[in-house]
């Protein structure tokens, strides 16, 4: 192929600095990164040539002989040594028919460019893969126990498992699920965001639930039993006699699991919530006038 232009390929002059193409590159391989571009054949050429224009023109030796030698800027000592060789007295023999175009063939992009991305490879310069974000919902029964679950990432299932106690917006990271690294570069990190909304019943605080519970005037004023929701199955809790609105009871390890911290919960608090009785009959109403009485 073509002769290729590291200044152009930067978009750059001769007179760029050192910071023009430190800049320039990093912009470029930006736009072309194959992580951005994965179905884009052109792209992943392009960000080839960028890397193999970066290499050189960053390197003040290897720019200076590039400057000078162009296309055979990896031969140009051989050719000096060669030249010397002719001037000191080999006159037309040997090396007398010699050039540059002859002496080193061409090839796909250029042998510079095989050197670090073909061939031999051991110039190959690697790339990790991008970081992936993803956001998983759960509700607060999900995550009343450690358990497994599947995610597709990227068309691959990925088993996880999701500690109990987790919080909302917590993040963790599970290494090596992002995306692929670029010339056998490792691979990127997969990044999980949880989403665990209130649950109509309860409401979370950290480790700590909150509920209100409708009560009986009756119950409230008589004492009794009543039976209440928990996270995970119902349960009979006693309510004393006098009880007033708002009363706040605790039911103790009702909770949610405390993370990563093995048979330790927190609580359920309930408040009641004292509901007057409708449509009371002439009999019901003549015993609370009795009772307003005394």
């Amino acid at each position: 192929m073509a002769f290729i232009d590291y200044y152009k390929t930067l978009g750059l002059t001769k007179t760029a600095t050192d910071k023009d193409i430190k800049n320039a590159y990093r912009k470029l391989a930006r736009k072309y990164h194959p992580d951005l571009n994965p179905d884009n054949a052109e792209a992943h050429k392009k960000f080839q040539e960028l890397n193999e224009a970066n290499e050189v023109l960053s390197d003040s030796e290897k720019r200076k002989k590039y400057d000078k030698y162009g296309e055979n800027w990896q031969h140009g000592e051989t050719y000096e040594q060669q030249t010397r060789q002719q001037q000191g007295g080999y006159g037309g023999g040997g090396f007398g028919n010699f050039t540059g175009d002859e002496s080193f063939g061409g090839g796909d992009f250029s042998d510079f460019f095989k050197s670090m991305f073909g061939g031999g490879g051991s110039r190959q310069t690697k790339y990790r893969g991008k970081d992936l974000n993803a956001e998983l919902q759960l509700t607060l029964l999900d995550i009343a126990e450690t358990h497994k679950r599947t995610l597709t990432v990227n068309g691959k299932n990925i088993r996880i498992t999701i500690p109990a106690g987790i919080e909302n917006g917590q993040t963790i990271k599970i290494t090596g699920h992002g995306g692929a690294g670029v010339n056998n570069g490792p691979a990127g990190d997969l990044y999980i965001k949880f989403s665990i909304p209130d649950d109509p019943r309860f409401k979370r605080d950290g480790r700590n639930l909150y509920a209100t519970v409708k009560l009986e005037l009756y119950t409230a004023v008589l004492g009794g039993e009543i039976t209440a929701e928990t996270l995970t199955g119902k349960v009979k809790v006693k309510v004393k006699p006098e009880t007033q609105n708002g009363t706040k009871v605790k039911l103790k390890g009702k909770g949610l699991p405390v993370y990563k911290k093995e048979n330790e919960f927190g609580d359920l608090y309930l408040t009641y919530d004292i509901q007057i009785p409708i449509n009371l009959t002439e009999q019901q109403k003549q015993l609370f006038e009795e009772l307003s009485k005394s």
